[in-house]
């Protein structure tokens, strides 16, 4: 067996600057928790950063690509190919996130860990492959221990490299057909969750195609009901390569100390996954958004998660974290540079 590096512990929030950070909130030129959400978010990224005035500023980015075996049941509407043609649109530049990052400075890379109709060498992307896709996890454990082990270390390369950028915010985000039904399976398999509630239309299902899905992934919860409960062996019968890497990701940014901002509803379930892996990386995980997926909402529940927008999205390749940086990086904004009461000569509520 491997070293389970994804077992050692995370970085502690810093309770003194966490302390710091709420009394200059209570100070600030407002009532208090007149800002919500911004306040707590910005005061946890005081803790996390070890500063009273945290920043956002440098964002890195990864994409996580890989196709499955699962799409063999039909459960998506779109074939495979979609996936590495998608890679392509990513590092040209004609994608949602290619034009999210260049907006918000981001550094993007595009990381392939086996998509099924690979280009070798396309320009631009990372070729990290652990296999041509997934196995059928109807019939089979989607990967093997080794493969699952391998892409949870291309997730914590990801972050070695965030971590020489002098990266302050992580970002996650994946690209793969097939991979809501992966998600589904694996947030059902952590949770007392009926799969009727985890199995949406993903990429444009109809009613049909929905009701199909979730048959298909039940019928698979019930081919592999002896599975030992320990989430890693979920994680990798049901997980794809690149829902793993986010796994690896983002335990190994808690471990390094730098802050995950969460995408949607495959993100958050492996977001799901690090938690009951290594529970100590939770503080370091903020969450972006809650998407259309009907899933997403309970796996947001279980995480006892805010999300910081809700705007119904369903894209995934991490474009509703993108799209919540800017609101994060007002709320550190407001938090360092309102003027206190004492500052601004503005009298306090009396006591």
């Amino acid at each position: 067996m491997s070293n389970a590096w994804w077992l050692q512990p995370c970085q502690p929030i810093d309770t003194l600057t966490l302390q710091q950070a709420q009394e200059r909130q209570r100070q600030l030129t407002k009532p208090a928790g007149s800002l919500g959400p911004l306040e707590d978010v910005a005061v946890q990224l005081a803790g996390l950063q070890q500063r009273l005035k945290p920043a956002v500023d440098k964002v890195w980015i990864s994409i996580f690509a890989g196709d499955h075996g699962i799409v063999a049941e039909g459960v998506s509407p779109y074939p495979q190919e979609v996936t590495w043609q998608m890679l392509l649109n990513f590092v040209n530049g004609g994608a949602a996130i290619s034009v999210l990052a260049r907006q918000l400075n981001a550094q993007l890379e595009v990381v392939d860990l086996g998509t099924a109709s690979s280009v070798d060498n396309l320009p631009g992307v990372r070729h990290e492959r652990v296999g041509p896709g997934t196995r059928n996890f109807a019939v089979e454990p989607a990967m093997s221990r080794e493969q699952g082990e391998q892409a949870l270390q291309v997730g914590r390369d990801s972050v070695q490299r965030a971590l020489a950028a002098g990266t302050q915010l992580f970002i996650g985000g994946e690209m793969g057909i097939g991979n809501t039904s992966s998600a589904a399976a694996l947030a059902c398999a952590l949770l007392d969750c009926p799969i009727t509630d985890l199995a949406g239309p993903g990429t444009g299902l109809d009613a049909a195609g929905v009701s199909h899905k979730a048959q298909v992934i039940q019928r698979a919860l019930d081919t592999h009901a002896g599975l030992p409960s320990e989430p890693l062996e979920r994680l990798f019968c049901f997980g794809g390569f690149e829902v793993v890497a986010l796994v690896g990701a983002y335990l190994a940014c808690a471990q390094a100390g730098i802050a995950v901002l969460v995408d949607g509803y495959i993100c958050t379930v492996a977001a799901l996954v690090a938690t009951r892996l290594n529970p100590s990386c939770r503080p370091w995980l903020l969450f972006g958004h809650r998407g259309a997926e009907p899933g997403h909402r309970h796996v947001l529940a279980a995480l006892d998660a805010r999300p910081l927008l809700d705007l119904g999205l369903r894209l995934g390749e991490a474009s509703g974290a993108a799209l919540a940086v800017p609101l994060l990086r007002l709320a550190c904004d407001l938090h360092g540079q309102m003027a206190t009461f004492a500052e601004a000569a503005v009298a306090d509520r009396s006591e």
